[in-house]
């Protein structure tokens, strides 16, 4: 079968588990895995770099192991993964090695990217791979995950892989063929939307209560939280049906066609100069202005070690790009937590009770963990910004610094602290020209840097 050869592109594709294994008898479904397999082969020989975030380790352990139900406990759960993860990968490796394409293993936790140097290590790495002409075939590595260091579902996986890699395409590719005002299965006056350019607008049109299979962990709000984490790295995301993989192929041809059409000089009508007919699909565009790489690592890839909370005049000169990301201790009111120079934040605004609801449904992060790992404790404890112990025993942070819980603020972003908890505390509200004054040294005029604002303000008032 021909087709049009589109311009290469370094392409990510996700496949679930409902897509690999069946969901009751989880045996692997390999008139799918075949049909992706020979996309994936296709798509490298138009040019294509390609890189594939596969689940489905579990449910293989399952089957293996004849067992009917995923476990409850944790590590039962890692167990299957121990006994799945070899086998999927055997048969990957089968499926591709008939079509001569060599794979490689690639599995990571956000533990194992969240030190800046192993992940730019990972980064290398798949690059590497990618230029030797091999697909690398990633999932996280479920035998060895807790809830601080998972990604939480391979969604997320795949939208930080294309961030990591600068990939142009994601294509999440599940058992609905893009995303609809409602479940399509249950609601026939549910529509398909085609085109997403602003994802804070389209959570209140869509429903997003459709949940992954029992076996998996996603469903389409997982996709939604991964579009925004992509699109903001500068990475088309599209949503598409597993059961017609090749339909990839038509779907970039498609938005080639788009932009070729949007570039030409001459005045058109994008809709009837198209001859192609648009195949079905869900496209984010991406952001024309991406994050650098280092934002989007401490935007996406960091568990955030403690929060920053800062008043409402901080937050409108932070959401600007004149702001640089950069916060001034002039605008700090207070922290939450026990964190080192170095290690991620959150950044938090006090609000009312009833503005919480609207915020938090702009805002689709977990709350940060309210005590350091013990991996932390020592980074901090060896932290050169943490400095002087003897101040730093000094200090009462308690009775310096206003206490706030997690009900009283809501997460507007997340960025890198230049100082730790206890001297932030100290310098809240002060003129940056007096942090060397009260700290006895300051590396830098400011407290946060790399901050990516996720939520713009709105018409809050600070209780």
């Amino acid at each position: 079968m021909s087709r049009t050869k589109s311009a290469p592109s370094i392409i990510v594709i996700k496949l679930g588990t409902s897509s690999i294994v069946h969901e009751e008898t989880h045996q692997p479904l390999l008139s799918t895995l075949s049909s992706v397999v020979e996309t994936v082969v296709h798509l490298r020989k138009q040019g294509h770099k390609v890189v594939l975030v596969s689940s489905g380790a579990i449910g293989v352990g399952l089957r293996r192991m004849n067992i009917t139900s995923r476990p409850k406990s944790l590590s039962g759960t890692q167990a299957l993964a121990a006994i799945g993860q070899g086998r999927l990968i055997a048969l990957y490796d089968e499926l591709f090695g008939h079509l001569e394409q060599p794979i490689a293993q690639v599995l990571l936790t956000r533990g194992d990217i969240s030190d800046r140097t192993r992940y730019l290590n990972a980064v290398n790495t798949l690059n590497e791979l990618l230029s030797m002409g091999v697909v690398p075939i990633v999932n996280e590595n479920d035998t060895i995950s807790v809830s601080e260091i998972k990604f939480g579902d391979n969604d997320t996986l795949s939208a930080i892989t294309s961030s990591m890699i600068h990939a142009d395409y994601l294509f999440l590719l599940t058992d609905v063929d893009g995303l609809y005002t409602a479940n399509p299965r249950k609601d026939s006056k549910a529509k398909q939307i085609e085109v997403v350019t602003s994802i804070s607008a389209i959570r209140s049109q869509v429903s997003t209560t459709t949940l992954g299979s029992s076996l998996g962990t996603g469903g389409m709000e997982t996709k939604i939280i991964a579009a925004e984490i992509a699109t903001g790295a500068g990475v088309t995301t599209v949503i598409t049906s597993s059961r017609r993989p090749e339909n990839i192929f038509a779907i970039l041809e498609y938005h080639d066609l788009l932009k070729s059409t949007a570039s030409s000089s001459e005045p058109s009508n994008e809709e009837t100069s198209i001859p192609l007919t648009r195949p079905p699909h869900t496209v984010f565009m991406p952001s024309l202005v991406p994050m650098r790489d280092l934002k989007a690592w401490t935007s996406h890839t960091l568990f955030p070690a403690g929060s920053v909370v800062i008043d409402s005049g901080a937050h409108r000169v932070l959401s600007k790009r004149e702001s640089g990301g950069r916060l001034l201790a002039a605008g700090v009111i207070g922290v939450m937590g026990a964190f080192a120079s170095g290690q991620a934040v959150r950044i938090v605004i006090r609000v009312s009770h009833e503005e919480t609801d609207v915020l938090s449904a702009q805002s689709s992060r977990p709350a940060s963990p309210r005590r350091l790992s013990p991996i932390a404790m020592e980074t901090l404890s060896r932290s050169s910004s943490s400095g002087n112990l003897e101040t730093n025993k000094s200090l009462n942070v308690e009775a310096a610094s206003p206490q706030f819980s997690d009900h009283d603020v809501i997460e507007v972003g997340r960025g890198l602290a230049m100082y730790n908890y206890a001297q932030i505390s100290r310098v809240r509200g002060l003129n940056s020209s007096q942090l060397a004054q009260v700290l006895g040294y300051a590396d830098s005029e400011y407290v946060v840097e790399n901050i990516t604002i996720r939520v713009p303000p709105r018409s809050t008032s600070e209780k």
